[in-house]
């Protein structure tokens, strides 16, 4: 089990890169978390939801995503409250006392799935969340020490040296720790190192005695192109470094922004950078605004109200600037949002934007499924010129069902939907204005399809004098196994694998 000083300390990424490096090997691994809070989810070819740092950890492992390898999911929903997804579906929302108190209910549960997979794997590699030394949460803990207890699993602890204070974390977590539990312990990881390791050698020395612990690896910082599930991930924070570039597009970072990993093949396009902003002074003059997922639509659209962002974005829309609208930003879009059931808030509905042609209103069921989707061919103008009849796939996740109003013509859909698990009907989503600078879908993962993404930049690049990028055809996920064996890579130097390995052959329950 991967357990971590705090979040964001490198727990995902080093839970995926020994799920690589064991399926190497030739073994059979999965990954497994108990409990994920995060707005970034995944639907599984079977409709359910899961967190999307399991699905990254799986594509590692080289398996089909399953829901069982997080069978409890947390999306927050305010500051205090989350909607509870239990194996894939919604089970309600909880403010958090009251999650606190349920937890101990999900226990049998969460020991049922762990085994399950257990047996039908050579090794299971667990990740925890934040830290085990929370000690105002340690007795209904199901996610930190409580699932090395429910598992038998022995324990390593990630400390991140890139934030600072590496060795106090190193040592305070230990020293919070009940003796039952540092026996767990098998060693502690140091990540996210830059610098000369002969400074940091005597640092070394010093936290292993401190501990009682080896310290079985120091991993160097590394820049991946890995979807990363927190939110205070580089990107989000402002911090990543960003390469020059001739397209600029901003992604407007929303209070509960959600499904960011959605611009991640974006990203990865030459002479393209992707920035989030969160103030509209920041905006500038971008060549695409694209407003994301939200885990609460109107709250979120309300906040581009009051903060400016939303003048900013029509402004610079009536200027001639795109925008393409995610889900939660498709909705935003529209001329209306009605929440009659209040599944979002009290307010009872809210004018949109008024860049789409469509009414939003909420439902309480979840639509939730992987879809194939076709561009339609009327939407073969503005930024969507050269996509029409393109195949694209992706997944939805949503709570309301968007209508177009009775004037707006078909070929003003923008996508049409010709598969999808739940029930296989041909139905149209999505919409464009009658210039195509207004795009909305409800798919996620729309820019994973290259051939459709690099139309759009280069329609982009067009309207900036500049020439096409070579459109040869790019398997993103290709690109995606080559960053799995770089990190797989980057482990096995840094790591004391056959340490690792000692761990796994020797361990006994109570040892």
């Amino acid at each position: 089990m991967i357990q971590g000083t705090a979040s964001s300390v490198g727990k995902s990424l080093l839970t995926a890169g020994l799920c690589r490096i064991f399926r190497q090997e030739g073994y059979k691994v999965v990954p497994f978390k108990s409990q994920n809070m995060a707005l970034n989810s995944f639907i599984t070819s079977d409709g359910l939801e899961m967190g999307r740092a399991q699905v990254v950890q799986a594509e590692a492992a080289g398996i089909e995503p399953d829901v069982r390898m997080n069978p409890i999911l947390l999306k927050p929903t305010t500051d205090r409250k989350s909607q509870v997804i239990i194996n894939g579906k919604v089970y309600g929302n909880m403010p958090a006392a009251e999650y606190h108190n349920f937890k101990p209910k999900l226990k049998e549960m969460i020991k049922e799935t762990y085994e399950e997979l257990a047996g039908e794997n050579d090794i299971v590699v667990i990740e925890g969340a934040g830290s085990p030394a929370e000690i105002n949460l340690k007795d209904r803990d199901i996610v930190n020490m409580g699932m090395a207890e429910i598992s038998g699993s022995p324990v390593l602890i990630v400390g991140d040296i890139d934030k600072g204070g590496v060795f106090a974390s190193l040592a305070g977590t230990m020293m919070l720790l009940p003796e039952e539990e540092k026996r767990r312990v098998k060693g502690v990881i140091i990540n996210k190192f830059r610098g000369d390791i002969e400074i940091l050698k005597p640092g070394i020395k010093m936290i292993e005695d401190i501990i009682h612990v080896p310290v079985l690896g120091v991993i160097p910082y590394t820049k991946l192109s890995i979807d990363d599930e927190d939110s205070v991930s580089e990107k989000l924070s402002g911090r990543n470094e960003q390469k020059s570039s001739k397209t600029d597009i901003v992604v407007i970072r929303l209070p509960h922004i959600s499904n960011y990993t959605d611009f991640n093949a974006l990203e990865n396009i030459p002479e393209v950078r992707v920035r989030y902003e969160e103030e509209a002074s920041k905006i500038g003059c971008p060549d695409l605004i694209i407003i994301p997922g939200t885990k609460n639509t109107i709250e979120d659209l309300l906040y581009l109200r009051n903060s400016g962002i939303e003048r900013t974005i029509i402004q610079l829309y009536r200027k001639g600037v795109p925008v393409f609208g995610i889900c939660g930003g498709y909705q935003m879009m529209g001329i209306e949002i009605n929440d009659p059931l209040n599944v979002e808030s009290g307010l009872g509905n809210v004018s949109g934007m008024g860049l789409l042609d469509v009414i939003t209103s909420m439902k309480e069921e979840k639509r939730t499924m992987q879809v194939e989707a076709q561009i339609t061919p009327g939407s073969n103008k503005g930024i969507l010129l050269g996509t029409q009849n393109i195949k694209v796939k992706g997944y939805e996740i949503h709570m309301g069902v968007t209508t177009p109003l009775d004037s707006i013509k078909d070929e003003q859909f923008s996508f049409t939907i010709l598969d999808n698990k739940s029930s296989g009907k041909i139905q149209p989503d999505g919409a464009c204005d009658s210039q195509g600078k207004a795009v909305g879908t409800y798919i996620h993962g729309i820019f994973d399809n290259y051939e459709f993404t690099i139309k759009l930049v280069n329609n982009l690049r067009n309207l900036n004098g500049l020439n096409a990028l070579d459109d040869e055809k790019m398997d993103y996920n290709s690109f995606k196994q080559m960053e799995y064996d770089k990190l797989a890579k980057v482990i096995r130097e840094h790591l004391d694998m056959p340490k690792i390995y000692e761990i796994i052959n020797t361990w006994k329950e109570g040892c």
